[in-house]
């Protein structure tokens, strides 16, 4: 008789061929998985071989970013100076101006103080103050010389418009009188 008889009701060969089933199962998944491993892997490949294109784009970036830092220092430096430029001239138009207003405060008459009069005005030497009353031909006819030659002196005055305390200027035929 055969070794294996078909009486024999053992369950051992059709386990075998499960077994042998699942194997080849488990195989041919197995292949499935090492060809996406494989497809992965070249797509891997292929970004390993990129990463010195980024390296140099990073550093060409770096060296953009350093520039620009450079120039904007520089333009802070440049705008910082310009700022001290112009805070010197506004203070030298600042001590003009203070210079100017010293120079209208003096021109004008001196006001009354305490007591309500006011200090006589004294003209200096080719000078004359304004009186009320004044005009150009008595100012002119008081001091020997004419109309055009006190505006000649005083170029700007308003001969009608003479204000009391006012100082003009005399032509030097009529000062040295």
């Amino acid at each position: 008789m055969d070794t294996i008889s078909r009486e024999n009701n053992s369950l051992l060969p059709m386990a075998g061929v499960i077994v042998g089933v699942i194997g080849v199962l488990v195989g041919g998944y197995a292949a499935v998985g090492v060809s996406h491993l494989k497809t992965t892997q070249a797509d891997l490949v292929t970004k390993v071989a990129s990463i010195p294109d980024i390296q140099s784009q990073v550093q060409s970036a770096a060296a953009a970013n350093d520039k620009v830092a450079h120039d904007i220092q520089v333009l802070q430096n440049s705008t910082q100076t310009a700022v001290n430029q112009l805070g010197t001239e506004i203070a030298t138009i600042d001590e003009k101006l203070k210079h100017m207003e010293e120079m209208h405060a003096a021109s004008k008459p001196a006001k009354a103080g305490k007591g309500g009069a006011a200090a006589p005005a004294v003209a200096g030497k080719g000078e004359y103050i304004v009186k009320a009353g004044d005009t150009g031909r008595k100012i002119a006819n008081a001091n020997g010389t004419t109309v055009s030659a006190l505006t000649e002196v005083n170029p700007g005055i308003s001969w009608s418009h003479l204000k009391v305390g006012q100082t003009i200027k005399l032509p030097e035929a009529a000062a040295a009188k």
